[in-house]
């Protein structure tokens, strides 16, 4: 949206990352301008995104309330570290292997 005093000129927005709970009470915010007869333009500007991220988001946190999302984003932060250390046990093993093997 142009800026008074600067027609044509397009501001860009800052990014921010939206925790799972704002993520959430946007898109139940989203349901109901939506269901007040708004469409899906009207309602990203309204909520201060991208049309691209509100439909990530809705596929992503679609039907989940705030408490779902931060579990599931905790999880998947938990499963990120554990295949880490996987991955470095993994190595640390090859390693051994090569080392017991007599070709280090």
């Amino acid at each position: 949206m142009p800026e008074s005093g600067q027609e044509g000129s397009m501001i860009m927005a800052a990014r921010k990352r939206h925790s799972p709970e704002q993520v959430v009470r946007k898109l139940t915010t989203a349901d109901r301008l939506l269901a007040e007869g708004k469409d899906v333009a009207a309602v990203c500007r309204e909520l201060g995104v991208s049309e691209q991220t509100y439909h990530r988001w809705r596929n992503q946190f679609g039907g989940l309330k705030a408490d779902d999302a931060k579990r599931l984003k905790d999880l998947e932060r938990e499963n990120s570290t554990l295949k880490r250390l996987l991955a470095d046990a993994e190595l640390e093993k090859a390693a051994l292997k090569e080392i017991a093997r007599g070709n280090f």
